[in-house]
């Protein structure tokens, strides 16, 4: 439904624990979450290299989100895919959950890097 990798400074290994436990760094928050929507939970981890996410948004509970992680020049690839086993939102709420997973992994977790 959507898919998008960009680089990450940190190494596969930090980014691969902010993943599976958002909370584990509380001086550096980055899972800031809307009113429609909740924390994942994880389905699926591979370590270092790959973490499922179950949906954050409760009007789409079929969606998952996949990341593959891969060492990039010290930093990490983070490559995200959301898969729904309904039917495909929207292009409006399609365009919502795309950005929305942009906006957490690709700002405000890399905010937390220092960047």
């Amino acid at each position: 439904m959507g898919s998008r990798a960009r680089a990450l400074p940190a190494p596969p290994n930090a980014v691969f624990e902010d993943l599976i436990d958002p909370a584990r760094q509380p001086v550096r928050p980055w899972l800031t979450l809307l009113a429609d929507e909740t924390p994942p939970g994880v389905l699926t981890v591979e370590p270092g290299v790959r973490v499922v996410w179950t949906s954050i948004w409760p009007r789409r509970p079929d969606a998952r989100i996949e990341f593959e992680l891969t060492p990039h020049r010290g930093g990490t690839t983070v490559a995200w895919l959301i898969r729904v086993d309904g039917d495909t939102p929207d292009d409006s709420l399609a365009g919502h959950m795309r950005k929305r997973i942009n906006e957490l992994v690709f700002a405000n977790l890399r905010y937390t890097y220092g960047q």
